[in-house]
């Protein structure tokens, strides 16, 4: 069977990664390539709510080997945690990074060579964590990688808050996208992140995404190639909607989506501030929301 390449190598061949990259740093003039529309210039060093300017931040770099089964096989995904974000939930079990500023900033050489050493290790994939925010710096970082012989999928790992002109510049350069889809109901995306529109956005945002790379495709060992995982942290006490959320994934993207319910929650960052997120999740309400998946019809389940 031949090798199946990934989405950019044509797209790079065709001159559209150039072309994109040089779009997208444009609209860092007047930054509107995530929801919060701040309109700051970047390139001139100013700053808007994910306090990152012309070059990404990179908090921390390696294998990583705590992802989806899919992603992480025999040596890792290629995880690249980017400093700040666009969405900031106050709950954050990265919260060092997100809100406290952890990591420092790298041109976009250094960025392509990160991408080239994760595939040197031996990963699967170059997984990019929490990207929302430094789509251009990503594209630019790719047009100096794939020459210099990167060929493994790309992941675009971000919490679901993703503008659609910004996912537009994706399109043929991504081959895996893994979304968040936090809450369902607009007041929960106000509380905890100051965003209302949430659960539009990420609505939208994961039905552009499917529309690009479909359902996920694994190789005969089971490695991700292609397509969407959506991952959905049960929080305590129903937060987060997710009969909704899982109804909507079935119903508006497709039955065939490959799910991560994720149990993990505790309570960090700034949760203690809120009573209703104050305490772990229980083994009952976990249980509660894969049977629920079932009754959907779900299936896919991580």
């Amino acid at each position: 069977m031949p090798e199946v390449l990934p989405v950019y190598i044509r797209s790079h061949s065709k001159g559209f990664v150039k072309d994109q990259a040089a779009v997208a740093r444009e609209r860092l003039r007047a930054c509107d390539l995530c929801p919060r529309q701040c309109g700051v210039d970047r390139l001139a060093g100013e700053t808007g709510f994910c306090r990152t300017g012309e070059r990404a931040w990179v908090a921390s770099f390696a294998p990583h080997f705590g992802e989806e089964a899919p992603l992480v096989g025999r040596y890792g995904s290629g995880a690249i945690f980017f400093t700040h974000c666009n969405l900031g939930c106050l709950f954050c079990q990265n919260y060092d990074i997100s809100h406290e500023g952890a990591g420092q900033p790298v041109t976009n050489a250094q960025l392509a060579e990160i991408m080239l050493q994760l595939q040197h290790q031996g990963c699967h994939n170059v997984n990019l964590v929490s990207p929302s925010h430094v789509v251009p710096q990503i594209l630019a970082a790719l047009e100096i990688a794939i020459p210099k012989g990167l060929r493994v999928p790309l992941v675009y790992n971000s919490g679901g808050y993703d503008a659609s002109n910004a996912l537009a510049l994706l399109a043929g350069i991504i081959d895996i996208y893994m979304p968040d889809f936090k809450f369902w109901d607009p007041a929960s995306g106000q509380a905890y992140c100051g965003v209302p529109d949430y659960p539009e956005v990420a609505c939208q945002a994961l039905q552009t995404m499917h529309q690009q790379v479909g359902d996920l495709v694994t190789d005969k060992d089971g490695i991700a190639r292609h397509g969407m995982i959506v991952r959905h942290l049960v929080m305590p006490q129903g937060i987060a909607d997710t009969r909704q959320i899982l109804t909507f994934i079935a119903e508006q993207v497709s039955r065939n989506t490959y799910v991560n319910l994720m149990p993990q929650y505790r309570p960090c960052g700034q949760a203690e501030d809120f009573p209703e997120l104050a305490r772990g999740l229980s083994a009952r309400e976990f249980d509660t929301a894969v049977a629920v998946a079932g009754e959907i019809g779900l299936r896919r389940l991580d």
